[in-house]
């Protein structure tokens, strides 16, 4: 027992260093993912039907593919592909485990921000319209900051599953939290020891990120934060005509 702890403290180093890759991947291909899906998403409701046409093949495209296939073909295929035209490129494997993680992202953020676009309902439309606010205004200040609350659950889940993701792209030698482990275990040849902190480590990482998305949730909660400014809620409440509570 003693030695496998110290097998564990010895190998911290290396699966620090390999966290902190991990944590700044996840974050990078969010925002990337979120900025791209949520463009997607836009496109999947829009009046163009070509917007929404191309949305459509990305989204079933990128859900219904693999992501590991994704990587590889960003990796190896498109180099190989540029290579046998005569145009040789290196792709380093840092953009190509952001490109595949934030482009596999982006289709699934597309589709739940147009679930949560097109569950609001339509008379809100309508009512912008009629006091005069375009499209571009309604869908900007009255259909998306509802409908992001709604898509906070599922948004959660999405970047949880794409925190996990992060660990395939050890499949490419990108040194991050699980190739980081595998270094160690290709050195120390202990390897149950290692995986078992690997898996650890990880499921430290899953348990904290889902306790900041169910903080989240609370803080948005139109319900939860009448609870906690009832004098705000009730003049809320008096302005709309005293019928039911405002959305915040």
């Amino acid at each position: 027992m003693q030695e496998s702890i110290q097998v564990i403290r010895d190998a911290l180093p290396t699966l620090l260093q390999g966290l902190l890759i991990t944590l700044w991947l996840t974050a990078a291909t969010s925002v990337i993912g979120l900025i791209l899906g949520s463009l997607l998403g836009i496109a999947r409701v829009s009046a163009s039907a070509p917007l929404r046409f191309f949305a459509r093949a990305y989204i079933d495209f990128f859900r219904g593919t693999p992501l590991l296939v994704q990587l590889l073909i960003i990796y190896f295929g498109i180099p190989g592909l540029l290579t046998s035209i005569g145009s040789p490129i290196r792709m380093e494997r840092w953009v190509a485990a952001i490109a595949a993680l934030s482009l596999n992202a982006a289709a699934y953020i597309g589709e739940i921000v147009r679930g949560g676009i097109q569950s609001i309902e339509g008379g809100q439309r309508e009512a912008s319209e009629s006091l005069g606010l375009s499209r571009t205004q309604t869908m900007q200040y009255i259909i998306f900051p509802q409908a992001f609350r709604r898509m906070i659950p599922p948004l959660g889940n999405e970047f949880i599953a794409l925190l996990k993701d992060t660990s395939l792209v050890s499949v490419i030698s990108y040194q991050e939290l699980l190739q980081s482990g595998r270094i160690v275990v290709a050195r120390t040849f202990r390897s149950f020891e290692i995986y078992i902190a690997v898996a650890i480590i990880y499921l430290i990482l899953i348990l904290l990120a889902s306790r900041l998305i169910e903080y989240m949730e609370r803080r948005m909660n139109p319900v939860e934060r009448a609870k906690r400014h009832p004098a705000a809620a009730a003049a809320n409440m008096s302005i709309d005509g005293g019928d039911h509570p405002a959305e915040l």
